[in-house]
Parts: C-alpha cells; sequence; structure tokens
C-alpha cells in the first residue's frame, strides 16, 4: 500500500511541477500579438483559405459562431456514423448507425462529453473513428479552450477576440503539437496504430479469437489531452491495447490534468495578477486532495466485512478494476478522470464503494475540482463570482471581481447557469424513473440502481462521459434524453457566461480602496471553497443521499 500511495505522490507532483509553464504557455498562444515563427505561418494558411478575419467579436456575435459552427459539425458527423456502411475504410464491414445513437454520438463527442452507447471496436468504422470521432475531439476541446480565453479577457476588460481564430490557434498551437508527441510516445508503449481489420487468431485450445485493432495511438493522445475520454475500445483505458502498462497509465493521467491544472495559471497572466490564478489553483488542488482521500479510504476499507476470511486487507476491492494498476492506480483514475471531466476509465465505476462511486458523482455535480478543458475553468471563475457577490451582500457592498462591479444583470446570468445544471440533471432523471422507458434499464435494484440513473445523466450535463455501465442505455430513450440533457449542458453555460463577460467588458474599472474585498489571498480561497459546498454540493445533497449514502449506510 506505502508503495501505491508513493506512486500517486509522484504523478501528482509531475502535474504540479508543468502545471504553471503550460499556463503561461497557452497564455502566449492566445495573445494576438504574438506571431510565433513556428505556428504561425500555418494559421496564416488556414485563415487565407477559409477566409477568417482576423477581428474582435462581440459576445453575441462570438455566442453565435460556437452554435452554429458546432451545429453544423454536428450535422455533418452525423451523416458520416448513418452512412459508414457505404463509406471506405471499413474493412470489418460494420453497418450504419442506427439514427437515434448516431444522433446521441454526434452529440457526445461535439460537447466533449464522449459517452458512449456502443461498443467502440464494433460500433464504428474506421472512417467514422478517424474522420468523425478523432475530428471532434480536437474541435470540441479547442471550442471549449476558446470560450475560456474568451470570458477570461471579458474579465480583464479587454475584447473578447474572434472565435474561429481562438479555435485554430487552439488546434495548432496546443492540442496538435503535443497530441502528436504524446500519440508517438504511446505507440512506442505498444498501443496499435493500424489500419488492417481485425485479426483472427488461434488459441492454445484451437479455437478463433477475434482482436480488434486500428489507428488507436493517435485517437489515445487526444482522447486524454482534450479531456475527451472516449474508448477506441468498449472497455475503455482497461483494455491492454488503449492502456498497455504503467508508463501509459501514467501518461494518461498527466494529460487529463494537463490544461485543466494549467488555466489558472493562465488566468492570472491574462488578468495581470498571478496570485489570482494561484488561489484558484489551490483552492481547486484541496479539493481534490479531499476526494481522493474518501476514494482511496473507500476502496482500500472495501473487503473489511470479509478479511475474517483470510482476504489480505491490503488487496481493498477489487470486483471490476483492473488488476495490473490496482486500488490505489484505479482509484486515482476514477477520480482524475471525473476532476477534469474526461470521462476516461481503466476501472468500471459500477463496481466502486458506494463512497468511490459518491466522489465521482460529486466532482461531475460541482464541476469545479479542476474541471474540464475550458468549461469547467469558467465554471469555476463562476463559482469566484459567487463568493465575491455573497461577501459583498454581507458586509453591504456592492461586490466586485477584477475591479468590476458584479450587479443585478450578471447575477441573473449566473443564476440561470447555476440552475440548469441541477435541472437537467434531476429532471431528466425523474423522467427516468416514472417512465418504464427508463426504469427498465436499471440492472440493480435499491440505492445503487438509483445512483445508475443519476450517475448517467450527471456525467451527460457535466460533458464527462462516464458511466455506471450496469445501466442498458443502448435504446432510444436514453440516446435521444442523453443527447438533449448533454446538448443543453454543454451550450446553455457557454452563451450564459459569454453574455456576462460580453456585460463586464464594457464597465468601467473601479480604483481598489481599503475596503476591496481581494480575490488574491487566503480568505478569498475559503469564500471560493465554501460557495461551492454550500451552493454547489447542497444542491444535490437530498438526491446523493437517496443513492450512494443510503447505499453505503445500508451495507
Amino acid at each position: 500500500m506505502l508503495v501505491s500511495l508513493l506512486s500517486i505522490a509522484i504523478t501528482l507532483l509531475i502535474a504540479l511541477l508543468i502545471a504553471k509553464p503550460v499556463g503561461i504557455y497557452l497564455a502566449n498562444s492566445f495573445n494576438y500579438s504574438n506571431k510565433n515563427k513556428v505556428f504561425y505561418p500555418f494559421e496564416k494558411l488556414i485563415y487565407s483559405i477559409s477566409g477568417i478575419k482576423n477581428k474582435n467579436q462581440s459576445w453575441k456575435v462570438y455566442a453565435l459562431s460556437v452554435i452554429v459552427i458546432n451545429a453544423i459539425m454536428i450535422l455533418l458527423v452525423y451523416l458520416i456514423f448513418r452512412f459508414q456502411g457505404s463509406l471506405p475504410l471499413n474493412p470489418s464491414k460494420i453497418a450504419n448507425m442506427d439514427p437515434s445513437l448516431a444522433f446521441n454520438t454526434a452529440v457526445s463527442f461535439m460537447t466533449n462529453t464522449n459517452l458512449q452507447h456502443y461498443s467502440g471496436e464494433s460500433g464504428l468504422s474506421y472512417l467514422s473513428q478517424m474522420i468523425g470521432i478523432l475530428f471532434m475531439m480536437f474541435v470540441a476541446p479547442a471550442t471549449a479552450l476558446a470560450v475560456a480565453i474568451a470570458f477570461i479577457r471579458g474579465l480583464a476588460g479587454k475584447s473578447l477576440g474572434n472565435f474561429f481564430v481562438d479555435m485554430v490557434r487552439g488546434i495548432v498551437r496546443v492540442l496538435l503539437p503535443i497530441a502528436f508527441v504524446t500519440g508517438l510516445i504511446f505507440v512506442a508503449l505498444g498501443v496499435p496504430q493500424t489500419l488492417d481489420p481485425t485479426v483472427t487468431a488461434t488459441t492454445v485450445e484451437g479455437g478463433k479469437q477475434n482482436i480488434a485493432v486500428g489507428p488507436v495511438g493517435s485517437f489515445l493522445s487526444i482522447k486524454e489531452l482534450g479531456n475527451n475520454g472516449g474508448g477506441f475500445f468498449g472497455v475503455n483505458s482497461a483494455h491492454p491495447f488503449e492502456n498497455p502498462n504503467a508508463i501509459s497509465n501514467l501518461m494518461q493521467i498527466l494529460l487529463m490534468l494537463l490544461l485543466p491544472m494549467a488555466l489558472p495559471f493562465t488566468y492570472g497572466n491574462i488578468v495581470g495578477n498571478p496570485k489570482q490564478g494561484r488561489i484558484l489553483f489551490v483552492s481547486m488542488t484541496m479539493m481534490f486532495i479531499l476526494f481522493l482521500g474518501i476514494s482511496l479510504s473507500a476502496e482500500y476499507q472495501g473487503n473489511q466485512a470479509i478479511n475474517a476470511l483470510g482476504v489480505q486487507h491490503d488487496q481493498g476491492s477489487m470486483e471490476g478494476k483492473e488488476v495490473r494498476f490496482g486500488v490505489a492506480q484505479s482509484s486515482l483514475y476514477s477520480v482524475v478522470t471525473t476532476a477534469s471531466e474526461t470521462g476516461a476509465v481503466n476501472t468500471m465505476h459500477d463496481t466502486l464503494t458506494p463512497l468511490g462511486g459518491l466522489v465521482t458523482l460529486s466532482n461531475m455535480m460541482l464541476n469545479t475540482v479542476y474541471g474540464g478543458i475550458g468549461a469547467g475553468f469558467v465554471n469555476v471563475l463562476m463559482y469566484a463570482i459567487i463568493g465575491v457577490f455573497l461577501s459583498g451582500l454581507m458586509v453591504g457592498r456592492t461586490p466586485e471581481f477584477l475591479g468590476k462591479k458584479i450587479e443585478g444583470k450578471e447575477m441573473k446570468l449566473i443564476a440561470a447557469t447555476l440552475l440548469i445544471h441541477p435541472l437537467l440533471i434531476l429532471g431528466a432523471s425523474a423522467v427516468a424513473f416514472f417512465t418504464p422507458l427508463g426504469h427498465e434499464a436499471i440492472s440493480n435494484s435499491g440505492f445503487h440502481g438509483i445512483s445508475q440513473v443519476i450517475y448517467e445523466y450527471t456525467s451527460s450535463a457535466a460533458n464527462n462521459g462516464s458511466g455506471f455501465e450496469g445501466l442498458g442505455d443502448a435504446t432510444n430513450f436514453w440516446n435521444i434524453s442523453t443527447g438533449i440533457v448533454m446538448y443543453l449542458g454543454r451550450f446553455f453555460s457557454i452563451v450564459t457566461m459569454l453574455a456576462v463577460a460580453g456585460s463586464l467588458v464594457v464597465k468601467r474599472t473601479v480604483p481598489e480602496t481599503i475596503g476591496t474585498f481581494r480575490t488574491d489571498n487566503g480568505l478569498f480561497a475559503g469564500v471560493f471553497i465554501g460557495a461551492v459546498f454550500i451552493v454547489g454540493a447542497l444542491t444535490f445533497f437530498p438526491v446523493l443521499v437517496l443513492g450512494p449514502i443510503a447505499e453505503y449506510l445500508t451495507l
């Protein structure tokens, strides 16, 4: 157990060390005056071919650009899925995707969710994987990263920028070079990268076994870096071809954390006060360590009830876990993947202990423990503004954030953003429990069955994509309902928070006085964490009591 905990400490230390330099690199990458000699010629070529003009957009035009271009790409990829059986690069002769499943999959990957109601290796052709899935795995995180940078610019009193320029820079300067290098490393570690069809092998008993292969290496790198999470294979990173050894497992964890941990430093750099970013980074790290500690404790105590029969205590709860990684790395992976809103898994979350499942649910419900690439950090800044607003009310002052007064217009937009998340989760879950189409998919009776449904919609609304895989979700009801939840969970908050940024950017900066509530010290860190737990956690506490907490208390 000590060795396992040491491996976790080393992993997190590496992530902490690289977060700040990557954050500064991100800030420089989205600085329009930075004409990088390596990347700028490629960007100019893209701009000239596509007709993109480097003109600043209002928040309305920026938001409209996000919505329209994403809707067009969803439609194009939907058509690829629907007709993949007649398209090239389909050596395994995979049939066309069902309409509702194609809708769900297109929305899922374009919203950075990667919820998969199909088995990766048998549901999509190579063309669909590369032109459809891989394409969206770059564009979706680039969209979220662009929105986050635009929102930070608005808080800093700068123009929001141009969505198309930001998206191109996000792909060319950030996602593509890192994914290319790490993809080569994954291939060197044993991850397949081929267009050959499924391999048929003869077993030692003389039977035939079909072994799926494909362009997995290129898929895997952006899957983790872009906080996408969808697996090339049905069992995701529990598959030895998708996660062959301890080094690949370490790389995947670091890639999932890389950009979410770097964004607070990007934020501090752009607003001109690095302390602002450090405070948010420390606050989120404290919450992450708390949740990780709960998960590790729960999973290591999973077999306490049968220790009297001679089971070694250090083994912990190994149900559903990959024996190559054990309890510690499985627990760490489950916390990282939900904290970063990635959704990749190296263990089956449906088999986590009740408290282990509670941690993964809480990460997605709060969506602030680092949060995913871009959109998650906007959620973090939303809670920071809420904390400032509540503090201002308590002392009788008009709240100010980065020198801008937070008034009724901004708080109404933030309130709507805050409410849409629980409304989508709890409303959709209520419909699923009420109708046979929903509750017939539940494979576990009692409290765990409630957790299965809540997890599915929480994962969809938070754009995470992991699931309690015991749920029979490959039906029209679940495909359509989760597709709607994923779409609204993604784009509603993008529009409202860009509206907040657009409102703040035109406001006059208020000079700092002795009575100004500072947002770069330890007091604000406490206020921020308090806002997250009081405003965010209490919203979901009743449903958590009905699910994982009740399951834990009845064991």
